[in-house]
């Protein structure tokens, strides 16, 4: 039962045995939003590299399997099924129920015909499935193509920063990004101690969400027996048992802090010792360059 702590989505890990841990958190938040970022108006073969890119960073990032290879095969397996209904499932009305004018109507007209066909290259090209009563042409594979690789670029990018960044380095990061905000007056300072509080909250609520689970399978409870009424009660309850237990963790939390004379940790205080190690300088610097050649990949190979 004790299956979040097998996969530690969101959670740092602690450790030295990656090159990742060693690289700049405002450079592993700039590859972050251009994995976000640079799928939007990309075409399928740029959204295909990427997803690539990551599980090559994932399988060379000499990070031990225990920590990923759960998280990794289910994402995929998430991604895959839900690609899968994108290919299959109609997205829109059917053409057929559509009022069309007939071409002979039209004086002058020029009539196309879809194209049916998958993938082309040169003379070879792949035609249309048919599943059926539906046909599996190009726009329905890569709506495929675009929704399971965006569900993994999205959560494998996110997690993989997670887990090798402590949260006090990434609040740093996004501190130092918005730093020209002060000048309008906003509270950084007070903005990045509760973003940091939000970060270490979310251990909590996967624990208090496992003991519930474990409860559960400590009593062998029968759902056959119970019904589909009572069962759905037993979630109920729950649910509000898993809130109560959040908000006291939440008024805990709210009480040491008050213990404190409510004071926040000022963004120096969380500085990394990476940032001014020399150490990781090469690794930084390979990083930026990177960066910026993906960048230029996208602008020249990336567009629709």
């Amino acid at each position: 039962m004790d299956w979040l702590k097998k996969i530690p989505i969101g959670q740092y890990v602690s450790g030295k045995s990656s090159w990742l841990r060693g690289i700049d958190p405002r450079i592993k938040l700039s590859w972050i939003l251009l994995f976000l970022l640079t799928p939007i108006l990309a075409n399928s073969l740029w959204r295909i590299s990427i997803a690539f890119v990551l599980l090559l960073i994932t399988f060379l990032s000499f990070l031990p399997p225990r920590i990923w290879w759960r998280s990794l095969v289910f994402l995929l397996a998430f991604s895959l099924v839900i690609g899968s209904l994108s290919i299959v499932l109609p997205a829109s009305q059917s053409s057929f129920a559509l009022p069309i004018r007939a071409s002979n109507e039209i004086p002058g007209a020029i009539i196309l015909s879809r194209s049916w066909e998958i993938f082309r290259l040169g003379p070879i090209d792949f035609g249309g499935i048919s599943l059926g009563p539906l046909i599996i042409d190009r726009r329905s594979a890569e709506l495929g193509i675009k929704t399971s690789t965006l569900i993994f670029t999205v959560i494998h990018s996110v997690n993989l920063i997670l887990i090798t960044t402590p949260p006090e380095d990434l609040v740093w990061a996004i501190r130092w990004f918005f730093a020209p905000l002060t000048l309008l007056g906003f509270p950084l300072e007070k903005l990045s101690f509760q973003l940091l509080l939000a970060l270490r909250f979310l251990p909590l609520v996967q624990e208090e969400l496992q003991n519930l689970f474990r409860s559960i399978g400590v009593r062998a409870i029968d759902f056959k027996k119970l019904g589909l009424k009572s069962s759905l009660g037993l979630f109920v309850t729950l649910g509000e048992r898993l809130l109560s237990n959040i908000l006291l963790r939440a008024e805990q939390g709210a009480d040491s802090l008050m213990s404190r004379q409510g004071l926040w940790l000022s963004s120096e205080q969380l500085r990394p010792n990476i940032v001014i190690n020399p150490k990781y300088l090469w690794i930084n610097i390979s990083s930026i360059f990177l960066l910026l050649i993906a960048i230029s990949l996208r602008c020249l190979y990336g567009t629709s």
